[in-house]
Order: C-alpha cells, then structure tokens, then sequence
C-alpha cells in the first residue's frame, strides 16, 4: 500500500493524499489514488473463493483468456481473467456455455480503476443450463430440416432493394451501408431499426422482418449486428425469430457478431455472413469487378469473331482458287458439248423408235383386216341368221318358211327359206356361178320384220354359214 505523508499548513484545507476516503468531506476531498489504493487493501483481505456458473464470454488474447462468468439463475456476470501460466492447468476444452466450478481471487487495479477476477482453478460441472436449452433446440430444428440447404433460397445477382435490420446508429448499420455503396453505388436500401438485446430484441426483429419480406420492391434482407458476448446474442437464437426467419419468402442473411459467433440464426438463414461488412460483400456483386468481367468477355468474344471471320475468308480464297471457279467457262463449254451429242443421240433414237412402231401398227392393221369378216363379205360372201340371232351353219336348221336375216358387205335383208336345196341343184348352181351366170338364191323377201339386230362383232369369230354369192 501507498504510503501518504501529509503536509498540512496552517489555515489551509490538508492535502486530498492526506485524508482517509472515511475521513473525506466537502471542504477536504480524498484523492482518487487514495480511494483507489484504500479499496485495493480492502478487497485483498476476501482471499480466494469458489464460485460457480456458466462462461458466457472466453475470449484469448496473447496467451492469456478474457471472459465473463454468469450465475445459473440471474443475469449477474462477472469478469474474470486467467493468465497463460494458469491456462495451462486448466481443462482444454473449456468453452463459451460450460457448466463449471471456479477458484477466484479478487484484483483490483490503483491505476484504472478496473476490478477483475483472477483464476487459479476451474473445473466442468457440466453443460450449462442455456447451452442445454440451445443445444436442443438446435437438435429440434436440424431434425425439422430447417437447417437443411435444399430449403435455403439464393440471393438474387443485383438487388435494386436491399432490407436491414439493425441497431438504430450502430456500427454495424454503418458498414453495411458503406460497403454495398462503395462496390455498388446505386444500391438502395429500405431500413428497420431494432433492438439488438434485451428483452425487445426479438419482438422488434420478427415485427421489422415481417415489414420488409411483405414489401415487394424488397429482393433481400440482411439481419446485422456488432460482435458482443454469446449472452447479448441469444436473442438471435430465439426459437420465434428462427421459425419467422424459416418461413418468410425474401432471402435472408445473417451477419451478427464476429466470426466466432454463432448464434442459431446463422444456420436457419439462407446465407450466414461473418460480419456485417462480409454481408455487404456477399449481396451486391463489385461493380468495378464486373466491369472487368464484362470487358474481358468482350474482348474474348471480339477474338473468337475476329478469327471465326480470318478463317471463312480463308476457306472462301481456297474455294475461289480452285479450278471450276477459276474459269467456270470451259466447264460450261465440255457440258454444253455433251449435251448436244446426248441431245441428237436420244432424237435418232425417238425417231427410230416411231418409224418402227409405226410399221408394226401397219402390220397390226393389215393382220387386222385380213382377219375381218368384213373383208370375206367384201369378197361376195354373206352370213345368214336365224330369228333368234345365232348364225346359220347348217341348211337342215333352215326348214322351208324359216325367216332369215343376211348380211352382205353393205346392209342386211331379210330373206325366207325355200327349204334344203339338193346337192345337184347345188352344185348346178355354182357350176353356172362360176360360169358367170347369176342364179337366184333360194330365198325369198318375206314381209316380216327382221329379227332383232346383234352387233357383228358378236359372231366375228364365229364360223357362220356363207350363202354363195349374191
């Protein structure tokens, strides 16, 4: 302890180091290294206690561990401090939510005023009492698949809106406006101000993320918040912000605290961000980048055209040098002489072809008319026909009376039969026939109509009787 050598001087207040803090009054205050050094001796008489609780806070800066130990049943919170020759007794595994039991020492520093525990001694008791709670309901939330990936929605490539949700005048709103304006500068932003701990935190949030995901010019939502110990952070791990999280239709990105927080939040949310500056990142894309993405696609799609065009107007110059292009003429002149022989060639044999058709219809007519009938009639023959049309070829068919029809080279007359004539009587008359002698056919003109006509044609092929020559 400081030792005061006061130097009072008559008629004069006593110097503030000269009087005890129980001492001190209006007139003669004690002085701040005074109180300072007097709660000092005070606080080193409590010697070592064993306290418990739950470590809310363990944070290790150069070798030595920062943190806040909290009682199981209060919000009552202690700092402590464990220096890296202790560390090394001590579980390596303790970690923020440990159920544990700790030797503490009192310390308290003259020159800042600071109060602190030191540590000598910790051991696990178990899982707190909130990290028990947390633990299930991440249990319970993973098992509902709210952590699963194929339920979480992409963020749109530029969204012309962007919803925030944070601290009124926080750091955190500050650098997520900053750093989405300095990589996309026309970006806009819709913000919702909410408590970030405490009991409203989690009323304020579900209210503002409502507002924004019910706004359609809003593309997506960003939750941020600075870094803080896990127990100023468990409003984001709260089961009603989660589900509200889960079920809204607006992307939604999480950017609470530092890289070491993880609340809940970060696993529901369609993309976790360390930090608020990372979530800037994350949702507008850098303008300068795609700028030069934009020029180098340009530019490899100005090479690919430039080439694509070098190499047809190559392929063109090797087709035109070729000889049929060349002089496309001499092709034309040996085709047009083929042509020409082809041409005379298929003439002689169409002609040929006529002439000889045309004789083989010659000779088809002249067989033709051999074979007529009309022509044996042409010759003084004629056919004769009973009433019922069939052709006379027996004499014994005709009695006397019979009506017959006969058919000479031009026309028919109608004829009755005399009956048979003899042979000698036959053969007298075409004796005298063929003497020149006309004799009359035994046959006379009956008044009778004819029978009905038949076409000639009918019995053409027939062998009908010829009656001599009229």
């Amino acid at each position: 302890m400081t030792s005061f050598q006061p130097e009072t001087v008559a008629g004069q207040a006593p110097p503030a180091d000269s009087v005890h803090p129980r001492d001190s009054r209006t007139d003669a205050p004690t002085s701040v290294s005074r109180l300072n050094d007097t709660i000092r001796g005070f606080i080193e008489r409590w010697g070592s206690v064993w306290v418990e609780g739950e470590i809310t806070s363990f944070n290790r800066r150069g070798g030595n561990v920062f943190g806040r130990l909290k009682d199981l049943g209060t919000e009552s919170t202690v700092a402590f401090r464990i220096w890296s020759s202790t560390l090394n007794r001590l579980p390596k595994d303790l970690k923020v939510g440990d159920h544990v039991v700790a030797c503490v020492k009192a310390d308290y520093f003259p020159r800042t005023g600071d109060f602190s525990f030191s540590i000598s001694a910790m051991r696990h008791v178990g899982l707190g009492e909130q990290l028990e709670r947390l633990e299930a309901l991440r249990v319970q939330l993973r098992t509902e698949g709210l952590f699963d990936p194929v339920r979480k929605k992409k963020l749109p490539f530029l969204p012309h809106c962007i919803g925030l949700i944070t601290g009124e005048n926080s750091d955190a709103e500050k650098d997520v406006h900053r750093n989405a304006e300095l990589r996309w500068p026309r970006v806009r932003f819709r913000t919702k101000h909410a408590a970030v701990q405490g009991e409203r935190c989690v009323p304020e949030t579900i209210a503002a993320l409502k507002a924004l995901d019910a706004d359609p010019d809003v593309d997506v939502i960003v939750i941020a918040r600075g870094g803080g110990d896990p127990q100023t952070l468990l409003g984001f791990s709260d089961e009603r912000l989660l589900r509200a999280v889960a079920t809204a239709s607006t992307p939604i990105v999480s950017a609470i605290g530092h890289e070491n927080d993880r609340p809940l939040l970060d696993d529901v949310a369609d993309v976790r961000a360390s930090t608020p500056t990372d979530a800037a990142k994350r949702v507008v894309p850098d303008v300068s980048e795609q700028r030069a993405l934009v020029a180098q696609l340009r530019a490899r799609l100005t090479g690919r055209l430039t080439q694509r065009v070098l190499h047809d107007i190559a392929q063109l110059e090797q087709v035109r040098s070729r000889p049929a292009l060349r002089t496309p003429h001499s092709m034309l002149t040996a085709r047009a002489q083929e042509l020409w022989m082809l041409s005379n060639r298929g003439r002689d044999i169409v002609d040929r072809r006529i002439e000889g058709e045309r004789r083989r219809t010659s000779e088809l007519g002249a067989g033709l008319r051999a074979l007529s009938p009309l022509a044996t009639l042409a010759r003084g023959y004629a056919i004769a026909q009973l009433p019922d049309g069939s052709v006379l070829r027996d004499a014994a068919d005709a009695p006397v009376g019979t009506v017959l029809r006969v058919t000479v080279e031009q026309g028919s007359v109608a004829a009755r039969s005399e009956g048979v004539v003899p042979d000698a009587v036959a053969h007298t008359a075409s004796t005298a026939a063929g003497a020149g002698e006309r004799q009359p056919v035994a046959t006379e003109r009956s008044d009778a109509p004819a029978p009905a006509e038949r076409p000639l044609d009918a019995e053409a092929t027939g062998d009908g009787v010829s009656v001599g020559p009229a």
